[in-house]
């Protein structure tokens, strides 16, 4: 079905800047891998041929990479052992494949493993010395187009990657001039000379139940689930959202899939269930870090709740409870990095979570859809893959009607439940 058709590395367009590049504590503590996302084309109505797509993709790329330029280096480690980013301009893995098959056949796409093995390249191993990103472009019969890529998540959180790809789309559209220039200087989030821990960061803290084999080892089923801009104003609307009380639409969702969850995975109701998060710390820090910084800027918060008040309390009390999980500030973050700067980083949880928990993340409000390349809008775009049960990432939904879509994973016995539960609560919101 899927044929690869060449196979090069791509190399900035100038000469860039040969050193190492430090990685602060929250880079160390992302997770050791590549982030697959596949984005999909709809045929041009005046198509232009699959050779000149090409060359102006790994044209636009190879002078992306000057501004962006320690993605064309590898993982590397100091004299030291920590790890960091060796600028060597070695260059980007770009595939092409050609498929004969059509875009209509992945219309219910689901992120799954065989998803990723087919728009998106696969490293070897995600350890120093590797790529930090990996790009594939695939040609359907059809004339549509997907676009897999996949970014080392220890260099880049998802604003980082997405940022990436705008500057990238913007020089493929002849608009370099409004690319905005990444910030690179990791150091802005460096420990602090005189390490103040004043927070127990209980996510980055060891605990044996948070890796249980067999919810990792075993397979989940994954699913995307639309909720349209009327049910989240419903929802919205009963999680209290008033003009003197905002509920964001995060907050107001999450709490729904949290009750959910807790119903489908027949939660103990007098257990208990933590929500981890993630939480982007560019606008909370003091001085604020720009929107351009390349790096991992994010930290991993959560809150815990008796199943029983989860699934029975009103949903605005669940909503109100995930707040504590995401209003975090300087001063949390700075004691974070402190702590982390005498972790064992080996040592610390990293993936996996006990059947009673669940992460949501966000990628509400990134600029996913601006990823045209000449190509137009992608009609959809999604994370290739997910990790293990309980993981569930919200995203904007393709088109103007600014829906949301849920894309979960959990295990198979439980889906069926979860998604009824959705409908059924969805079903009963008026905005």
């Amino acid at each position: 079905m899927f044929k690869i058709m060449s196979s090069e590395m791509i190399v900035p367009s100038e000469e860039t800047p040969r050193h190492s590049l430090w990685l602060s504590n929250l880079d160390l503590v992302a997770r050791r891998g590549h982030t697959g996302t596949v984005y999909f084309y709809r045929p041009d109505k005046s198509p232009s041929s699959d050779f000149s797509i090409i060359e102006s993709l790994k044209t636009s790329l190879a002078k992306s990479l000057v501004p962006f330029y320690p993605l064309a280096g590898r993982l590397g480690v100091d004299k030291n052992g920590r790890i960091e980013i060796n600028c060597t301009g070695e260059g980007v893995p770009f595939i092409v494949t050609r498929s004969d098959t059509t875009l209509d056949e992945f219309d219910n796409f689901e992120p799954s493993t065989e998803m990723r093995n087919l728009f998106v390249p696969t490293a070897a191993h995600p350890d120093p010395p590797c790529v930090l990103i990996m790009l594939q472009v695939t040609f359907f019969k059809c004339g549509g187009v997907a676009l897999g890529t996949a970014l080392h998540h220890t260099i880049v959180d998802a604003r980082s990657a997405f940022n990436f790809i705008e500057a990238w789309t913007s020089i493929a559209l002849g608009e370099a001039g409004c690319i905005k220039q990444p910030l690179l200087d990791r150091t802005l989030l460096r420990a602090r000379v005189d390490r103040k821990v004043m927070f127990n960061p209980i996510e980055y803290m060891s605990d044996p139940k948070l890796v249980i084999p067999s919810r990792i080892s075993t397979s989940y089923a994954s699913s995307i689930l639309k909720i349209s801009k009327k049910h989240i104003n419903g929802l919205k609307l009963r999680c209290g959202d008033t003009a003197g009380a905002r509920v964001s639409a995060f907050r107001a969702i999450t709490a729904l899939v949290w009750r959910c969850f807790c119903m489908a995975q027949k939660l103990d109701i007098n257990s208990k269930s933590r929500l981890y998060t993630m939480v982007d710390m560019r606008s909370r820090m003091c001085p604020p870090l720009p929107p351009t910084y390349f790096g991992n800027a994010v930290i991993r918060t959560s809150v815990s709740a008796v199943v029983g008040d989860v699934i029975s309390g009103p949903i605005s009390h669940v909503a109100k409870r995930l707040q504590g999980a995401t209003n975090h500030g300087n001063d949390y973050t700075r004691s974070l990095i402190d702590y982390l700067e005498t972790a064992d980083m080996g040592n610390l949880p990293r993936r996996g979570l006990p059947a009673s928990d669940l992460r949501v993340i966000s990628w509400l409000g990134l600029p996913m859809y601006n990823a045209d390349f000449g190509l137009g809008k992608p009609i959809f775009c999604a994370p290739a893959l997910m990790y293990y049960s309980g993981y569930v990432c919200l995203m904007d939904s393709p088109g103007n009607d600014a829906g949301v879509s849920i894309v979960v994973a959990l295990e198979p016995k439980s889906m069926p439940g979860f998604k009824e539960l959705l409908c059924e609560e969805l079903a009963t919101l008026h905005a």
